[in-house]
């Protein structure tokens, strides 16, 4: 959590950080995180055909995957990483997926799409690579972490 936070600070991100115990489904956090303003995301981890290629989808957490329409969108047919290459590509955990695994993509691999849904929200909200806090920062700041971090991405 340490290093996404002295991410957005040396990027001079203002951002708010709210701490819970560990979730692991948006349910789970959505009591922690009643009432603030914001789109709340869910991101996902996905990996193509063969697990050649990564994808990391971020989506607001009251939409519902369809994987078989995004497969067709992105031209490879995809299914949920598994936990090691999770750790491996992100050095992340299942329940602890969010946009600042890509801070751990030491091969800069994974394609990044956004829900085209949340792209003109105000406040967009992640978790800081544990699971145990959620942040909340301006959305046009999560285009800075990608461009930052020299991620292209597409929205969806």
């Amino acid at each position: 959590m340490k290093e996404v936070l002295d991410f957005l600070d040396s990027l001079n991100i203002e951002y708010n950080i709210i701490n819970h115990p560990p979730i692991f489904t948006c349910d789970e956090g959505d009591k922690y995180v009643d009432g603030m303003e914001g789109v709340f995301t869910k991101s996902l981890f996905l990996a193509g055909k063969k697990d050649r290629n990564y994808y990391l989808f971020i989506m607001d957490e009251n939409r519902r995957l369809d994987i078989k329409a995004i497969s067709e969108v992105v031209g490879d047919k995809l299914h949920f990483a598994k936990e090691e290459d999770l750790s491996k590509k992100l050095g992340l955990y299942p329940g602890g997926v969010s946009l600042f695994g890509l801070l751990n993509n030491k091969e800069h691999d994974v394609k990044v799409y956004i829900d085209e849904n949340i792209k003109n929200e105000e406040i967009i909200t992640f978790h800081p690579n544990d699971n145990s806090a959620t942040l909340f920062f301006k959305i046009e700041d999560m285009y800075k972490v990608l461009k930052e971090l020299d991620y292209d991405y597409k929205f969806i």
